[in-house]
């Protein structure tokens, strides 16, 4: 088995708690339109690398990890590779490694009886999720990533029934996401579940900009800037944000 993987980086500190080595996973179907790493939607870019390789490059820094670090896998969607993602936990959790996925939840599928197993199998290695609501409304979302939002909500469901750990993640982005009304939905289904550990607000940026012009692409948000701080602490308030 092998994995498709964008890139690597040693010393983590926003993916997870403590100290994370974090790989990001190449390939993702979702256009979302603040993405900041157009270069890893490709599904058949990045380098591939065995499980049991990316556990020896990860293990190195093991050290590191003490007082609650580990690894997380980020993408791209990680959970497009999910049975690379499962194995690798599966050595990871061997050596006694916290493990983390970063993820949209899209490639849940509540009407697959095949995805589902194949997510109930990772939940056995994986310690936490942080899962991105990327809007509360269905119609919204499909505009803002080219998807609804029925898999992700289905999937923070489906964590919070096995009683897995879920940081919850909501990027704000002005006149799309951080209108109070739908801030004010996202609470109420965060408030749903069970085993939300923290909620973060991630205040949308342009750092990405570039990347789009050297890959030729449009930039969906131009024009668009960050949100402004008072917004910001409105939208950490609603959702009872850090």
């Amino acid at each position: 088995m092998t994995g498709r993987i964008h890139s690597f980086e040693s010393f983590g500190t926003v993916d997870g708690p403590g100290i994370r080595f974090v790989i990001f996973m190449q390939g993702c179907p979702l256009r979302c339109k603040y993405c900041h790493n157009p270069d890893s939607w490709a599904l058949h870019g990045g380098t591939q690398y065995t499980p049991e390789q990316v556990a020896e490059n990860a293990l190195r820094y093991k050290k590191y990890w003490r007082g609650g670090g580990g690894v997380t896998v980020s993408g791209g969607e990680p959970l497009l590779q999910i049975e690379f993602v499962t194995e690798l936990f599966r050595i990871l959790k061997g050596e006694g490694v916290h493990c983390a996925v970063d993820t949209s939840g899209i490639t849940f599928n509540p009407e697959s009886r095949k995805s589902v197993e194949k997510h109930e199998e990772l939940i056995k290695y994986a310690d936490l999720f942080l899962l991105d609501i990327k809007h509360i409304d269905g119609e919204e979302c499909k505009k803002l990533i080219g998807a609804d939002n029925k898999n992700e909500l289905e999937f923070a469901k489906f964590l919070s029934k096995n009683g897995k750990d879920i940081w919850i993640r909501h990027v704000l982005v002005p006149g799309i996401t951080d209108d109070d009304g739908y801030l004010k939905r996202t609470r109420a289904f965060i408030d749903g579940l069970k085993t939300v550990k923290r909620v973060e607000v991630l205040p949308y940026h342009t750092m990405g900009e570039v990347k789009y012009k050297n890959l030729g692409i449009p930039y969906p948000l131009a024009g668009v800037k960050p949100p402004e701080k008072e917004r910001i602490e409105n939208a950490k308030k609603i959702l009872g944000a850090l």
